[in-house]
């Protein structure tokens, strides 16, 4: 068996190794992602945990929302450019004003935060964020995060094996707390606004106005106001004042890919930047995509 120092610093080198390995960008912000999992293996992640949330929640009923839900997403999905996720937008039953998209692009709201989108720009701003997640794929790269910070501490533990366990146990506390505090909760806040900046070019490229988004985030930040609101250090949000500034700043740039919704389809936005862009075919033009009970499925060419 190896020294106790040798082991890790082998764990700290195979670390460093992969960390190299495993570099990606970002769609349009081009920001430098660690991911150790393949798109595939989130994707299917993705699809298991979207059968639970069915099977969990309650569909919603309501026609008009269900009708809602559908056109936007359908439009959302086309100014993504991700032909290859099998796309899939319902409405849940449930208080809470939240709403997600898993990888491979299963989209559900709850009916709570309707009465925060109010119309269909509100709409639009909900599901283009929670698209931009996916499209950025922040559930890949908060589960590297996690294991990146797990090796570590394992290292670090095997690097304490001969220490006291009082000295070592307040070692491994202030470790946890310190990758807390200062990768894994930064990280988090670096993905929602990553996620609200690339969500305003979704919104525009769909062919609504991103300006509509910040009267969204306005009226969510107002259900919060009584409540004791944690310091942005220890939050996984960015706070509000920080949030308006930063989508003010990412409007000029989003408002480029913009074509109201009249125009929208006559002329196309242009792909997002960098490798991972997806484009659709150009030998034949798209065919209309047709809501069922919900879901967006692709009419057959």
């Amino acid at each position: 068996m190896l020294p106790r120092s040798k082991t890790a610093l082998l764990s700290l080198g195979l670390g460093l190794t992969l960390l190299v390995a495993a570099c990606a960008s970002a769609p349009y912000t081009g920001r430098r992602q660690l991911l150790f999992s393949s798109e595939g293996s989130e994707t299917r992640m993705g699809y298991q945990a979207f059968d639970q949330i069915k099977r969990q929640y309650k569909l919603s009923q309501d026609p008009e929302a269900n009708a809602l839900m559908a056109k936007v997403g359908r439009r959302v999905a086309d100014a993504a450019q991700r032909p290859d996720y099998r796309w899939e937008f319902l409405v849940f039953e449930g208080k809470e004003a939240n709403a997600f998209c898993l990888p491979g692009g299963k989209v559900g709201i709850f009916t709570g935060i309707l009465k925060y989108t109010q119309d269909e720009s509100g709409m639009a701003t909900v599901i283009s964020h929670e698209v931009a997640h996916a499209l950025a794929r922040h559930a890949g790269e908060r589960l590297s995060q996690s294991m990146l910070a797990q090796a570590g501490g394992l290292g670090l533990g095997m690097a304490l094996g001969g220490m006291g366990s009082a000295a070592s146990t307040a070692i491994m506390q202030g470790y946890s707390l310190g990758t807390q505090l200062g990768i894994l909760l930064p990280y988090s806040r670096t993905q929602e606004s990553e996620a609200d900046h690339v969500g305003l070019i979704l919104m525009a490229k769909a062919g609504y106005d991103p300006a509509q988004a910040l009267e969204f985030w306005q009226r969510m930040m107002t259900k919060d106001k009584k409540g004791v609101k944690m310091p942005e250090f220890m939050s996984t949000h960015p706070n509000d004042a920080s949030r308006l500034k930063e989508l003010e700043e990412f409007l000029p740039e989003a408002r480029k890919y913009y074509t109201p919704a009249h125009a929208a389809h006559a002329a196309p936005s242009p792909p997002p930047p960098g490798p991972r862009a997806a484009t659709r075919p150009s030998s034949a033009p798209p065919t209309p995509a047709a809501p069922v009970a919900g879901r967006w499925i692709p009419a057959p060419r």
